[in-house]
């Protein structure tokens, strides 16, 4: 065999001889949370975009709703790179109707624009913060006791007749007051008592990108920066901003990729 080949053969068997073992929990499909563990010391990609591994060996990351493509993951340890490809499932996503919405939440007029877009700002930074915090291997709790599940993840919402963006938190619906709790440990990263859309607001960061948020609550008991372990008290259900009937709305984020809550909650 000519020498080049076979130098080309060693090569190609360096970079991509198999690092220590990778594991994965989460199903790959659109919208789901994927917790994954590798050697300590290792460097992740998740296409081509660094991920923070914790001293364990603990990495994260989720999948779009409308991913369409594969997904394609890189671990190097000191010389070796493991490459690893996996299919992306499709879902199919259902139609969910929405009557008896004040028209200005449905269409807001233009002089609430500049409004909006500073509210989305405010959510977007605290969904861009990257802490070495590692909560998110922890299993999940479900906010809410004795709730009804009334709107799930990804579903094409109609709106007073006008279709709208999809849905992409878990409503959960339960009488005014009904107290809420922490589904995962997390630092507050942000308090809003009254947002446009979303009416009282808190987000909690998790770690490596992951966050949560609750929506439409009357009351809020925690402070911006404040820790809060999971199962404690943050607040109560409302029906404050964009709704018809008191609920909370669940979302589940790896930085802006918005994920399916009920992939943590065992909703599915």
């Amino acid at each position: 065999m000519d020498s080049k080949i076979i130098k080309i053969i060693l090569i190609y068997f360096f970079l991509f001889s198999n690092a220590s073992g990778t594991e994965f929990k989460g199903k790959f499909e659109q919208g789901s949370f994927i917790l994954g563990k590798t050697e300590p010391g290792s460097k992740v990609f998740v296409d081509n975009r660094v991920v923070r591994v914790s001293q364990g060996g603990f990495f994260v990351f989720g999948l779009d709703r409308d991913r369409k493509n594969d997904i394609l993951i890189r671990i190097i340890k000191d010389k070796n790179i493991k490459v690893i490809e996996k299919k992306v499932f499709k879902r199919k996503y259902k139609i969910q109707r929405i009557d008896g919405l004040p028209e200005k939440k449905v269409t807001p007029p233009k002089e609430v624009y500049d409004r909006i877009k500073r509210e989305n700002k405010l959510i977007g930074d605290a969904r861009s913060i990257n802490s070495n915090l590692s909560f998110f291997k922890k299993k999940f709790i479900k906010p809410v006791d004795n709730a009804i599940v009334t709107g799930v993840y990804g579903s094409q919402r109609i709106l007073n007749g006008k279709p709208k963006w999809p849905h992409y938190g878990i409503d959960f619906a339960a009488k005014e007051g009904t107290k809420i709790k922490a589904m995962l440990d997390g630092t507050v990263t942000m308090v809003e008592p009254d947002l446009f859309y979303t009416g009282g607001t808190l987000i909690f960061d998790h770690g490596h990108g992951i966050s949560t948020l609750y929506m439409h609550m009357k009351d809020i008991y925690v402070k911006k920066g404040q820790k809060v372990k999971q199962g404690e008290i943050i607040g109560t259900v409302g029906s404050t901003g964009r709704s018809t009937g008191p609920h909370l709305d669940v979302r589940l984020n790896w930085f802006d990729v918005r994920l399916d809550p009920a992939t943590v909650l065992n909703l599915n």
